[in-house]
């Protein structure tokens, strides 16, 4: 019974990716996913093995308590942040229960005939503890780095991949001293080095990569939960530890090529500098054409085919409640309005999709890079609020650029291109937008969001 249950539970979650993979199944995706791991806890819960039971309940009590208060004052813009903390619970809890086992191994029915964890057990436990060990350290400086607790800009220092090299080698050898010995020493020695490699590799990485980090160490929390699968011989932990793990990874994949960005490169680090880092001396020197809200709607008005292309800014100043109506001022004066999205627009895949759901946009004008981006040539109007870097043409036409090669929202080809931005800042990637000093470009420095109900009014 358990074993069947189990793989009821394997194929909630598998349905749950599967649902989560669009917007228009993602709700039922999400309640396969909450169904599935429900079932998993209750039928662990009842095994005989499990004992204790108050106290477990209790300790689900306040975690549930905790995690549904962080959830309803989350901010959609704190997601990737929180997913980022959530990951490091994930290692964490890794780490405990592989301490737990090597020292009681016991318990988990691992141990050989001198009370010793068997040698299959003890490599399971010693990548599971390393792997849980480098996704705690490094989704802490994640989390840090995006909430802006630490500089989002990369700290890059001589002989840092040296030093990583060192690291991960001095961490493999105490594994396999403790394969051999079964000390302590290598256990906490291996568990010390990943918590240090942790740091090291991720602090390095720039802002414009983190929500790549994120989706990675999503990948890491999922293999440390796989190697401690096997230690428990627990088979639908290992199914969930590998489904995550493998999606993760994908995921990472799909995001290094939507800003052609070799997957080595993000996690060696040394790119971005942090969103919306200050104006260079020749941004501040050049002449822009700035406009105001009246400008924008008497442009717009005029318009018979407008995108808009939301980006960070749009999330910051929770204005995608404000575009939508605008949207839909727009299309009552006889426009055709459609919205660009940028598969790494915001701060993590999806991150623009989910804030137009939220204001109902319907997704039939929500369209992908690939799916618009050749309609910009036939555009009246490209109304840009709050993207930069996946906008900026120096990743089409200049070579020295460090995003050159990067795929971008093709804006500049729009007939005339409305730019909403606080400043003229640079992106997350610390690159100057050509675009804000092109001819056909008028920028509207500002709130988003007031900005919007400015031309809202004016329409």
């Amino acid at each position: 019974m358990t074993s069947l249950l189990y793989l009821g539970a394997a194929l909630c979650f598998v349905y749950a990716l599967r649902g989560l993979a669009h917007p228009t199944t993602s709700r039922r995706g999400l309640a396969a996913g909450i169904v599935g791991m429900l079932l998993a806890v209750a039928t662990t819960f009842q095994l005989p093995v499990v004992q204790g039971h108050l106290p477990i309940i209790v300790a689900i009590a306040v975690g549930g308590v905790i995690g549904a208060f962080i959830a309803w004052r989350i901010a959609m813009t704190a997601l990737p942040q929180l997913v980022a903390g959530f990951h490091s619970l994930v290692g964490l809890a890794a780490v405990m229960v592989a301490i737990t086992a090597f020292y009681q191994p016991e318990v988990y029915g691992i141990a050989d005939a001198d009370g010793n964890p068997t040698l299959a057990s003890l490599i399971e436990m010693g990548l599971g503890v390393v792997i849980g060990a480098m996704t705690f350290s490094g989704s802490l400086v994640a989390f840090s780095k995006l909430q802006g607790l630490v500089s989002g800009a990369p700290l890059v220092f001589v002989g840092q991949h040296l030093l990583n090299l060192v690291l991960a080698m001095l961490m493999v050898a105490s594994l396999v001293m403790l394969a051999v010995h079964v000390e302590g020493v290598y256990f906490w020695s291996a568990l010390a080095l990943a918590l240090i490699l942790g740091v090291t590799l991720i602090v390095p990485i720039g802002g414009a990569d983190m929500p790549v980090v994120v989706s990675m160490l999503n990948s890491y929390s999922g293999w440390a939960a796989a190697g401690i699968g096997f230690t428990l011989s627990n088979h639908l932990l290992i199914i969930v530890g590998a489904l995550v793990g493998s999606s993760g990874a994908i995921l990472s994949y799909i995001m290094c090529k939507g800003m052609n960005r070799p997957f080595l490169s993000v996690i060696l680090g040394g790119f971005g500098q942090g969103d919306d880092s200050p104006a260079t001396e020749g941004a501040q020197a050049r002449n822009v054409k700035a406009g105001n809200a009246d400008d924008a709607a008497f442009i717009m008005k005029n318009a018979a085919r407008i995108i808009i292309v939301p980006g960070y800014g749009m999330a910051v100043a929770q204005a995608q409640h404000a575009v939508h109506e605008m949207a839909q001022a727009l299309t009552q004066h006889g426009a055709h309005v459609r919205y660009a999205i940028h598969p790494v627009a915001g701060r993590m895949p999806g991150h623009m999709n989910v804030l137009l759901a939220e204001a109902n946009v319907s997704y039939d004008d929500v369209l992908e890079l690939d799916d618009i981006n050749n309609d910009f040539a036939s555009t009246d109007v490209a109304f840009v609020i709050g993207a930069n870097d996946i906008t900026n043409p120096a990743a089409r036409n200049d070579t020295s650029s460090a995003i050159y090669g990067m795929p971008i929202l093709n804006v500049d080809k729009a007939a005339t291109t409305l730019f909403v931005k606080r400043s003229l800042g640079a992106g997350y990637a610390g690159i100057e937008n050509e675009l804000f000093f092109q001819e056909k470009t008028m920028m509207l420095f500002g709130d988003a969001k007031k900005m919007v109900e400015g031309i809202i009014k004016a329409l």
